[in-house]
This record gives structure tokens, sequence and C-alpha cells, in this order.
């Protein structure tokens, strides 16, 4: 989580910090996601951030009785962006997708559109996801979830 809080602090993409310290995007996603980076990885992300080696070890690999390089509101902030980004993704992924399904029937059978009905079921479940990602459903959010754990724990987290 450090990388990404380093990265997002200088306005980064994760390609963008890729080509900077010369590993693949797949690698800092990894690092990002909580893998632990090999030592050749962790020396060139600190010759880009300009830091020494020992201190991002020292902040990658933090033990209990040190103070946590993301704090827990960072973390779960960093979490949220990154399932609207993935959101967003998805729904460019999906009009590219629908409008090759559009021309694909488009050029066969022109008289049927079967791809509207394609693209009615795949907007719903865009549209679904979508409330649930920008917590707009008030049964699926965080406070549910919360509720639900403390009614089964018969106690408070």
């Amino acid at each position: 989580m450090l990388i990404q809080k380093l990265r997002l602090q200088r306005g980064w993409s994760q390609e963008q910090l890729a080509h900077l310290s010369g590993l693949s995007v797949r690698t800092i996603q990894r690092i990002e996601n909580g893998q632990t980076p090999s030592m050749e990885s962790l020396k060139s992300l600190a010759s880009v951030f300009e830091m020494d080696f020992s201190e991002l070890r020292e902040n990658d690999m933090t033990s209990t009785d040190q103070a946590p390089a993301v704090t827990p509101d960072e973390e779960l902030a960093l979490n949220q962006v990154r399932q609207i980004k993935r959101f967003y993704l998805r729904v460019v992924q999906s009009g590219v997708f629908i409008a090759l399904l559009a021309a694909i029937n488009l050029t066969v059978n022109p008289h049927f559109l079967w791809s509207l009905w394609v693209a009615l079921f795949w907007g719903l479940a865009l549209a679904f996801k979508g409330l649930r990602v920008f917590d707009k459903i008030p049964f699926l959010n965080a406070d549910w979830e919360k509720r639900q754990v403390e009614r089964r724990l018969g106690r408070q987290l």
C-alpha cells in the first residue's frame, strides 16, 4: 500500500511508474495489492521515489510494533478508488463489446435486433454493479455488512 500511496502522491499512473522503474505493470499491481516485492523491485522503486532502499523496505515490511505506512482510513479509501476504477474499465469494455455485437447483428440479420436484448441485460448488470460500487444500495453497503456481522456475533465489532 505504501507504493500506491507514493505513486498517487506524485500523480503517476501504474503504467508511468512501471515505465520509470523498469518493472512490468503487473508487478506494480501485485505490489499494490499486498504481495511482497523482491529486493530488486524494491531497489528499483526506491530509486524512482528517490528514497533510501532500507527506508522503503522497512515501511513495506512493517512489523506490528511500528506505525503503519498506510493508515486504515487510507487503505479503505484506496480500495474504494480501486473498485471504482475497475467499474469504469468494465463500463468501457462492455460498451466496446456491445458495439461489436450490434455491428455483427446489423451485418448478419438487420431485421431482428437481438443485440438490444444483450445490451439491456448487460446494462442492468452494470447498473447494479455501479450501485454497489458507489454504495447506493442501502441493503448491501458496508453498514449493512457490519450490522449483519454484529448480529451473528451477538456483540459489537
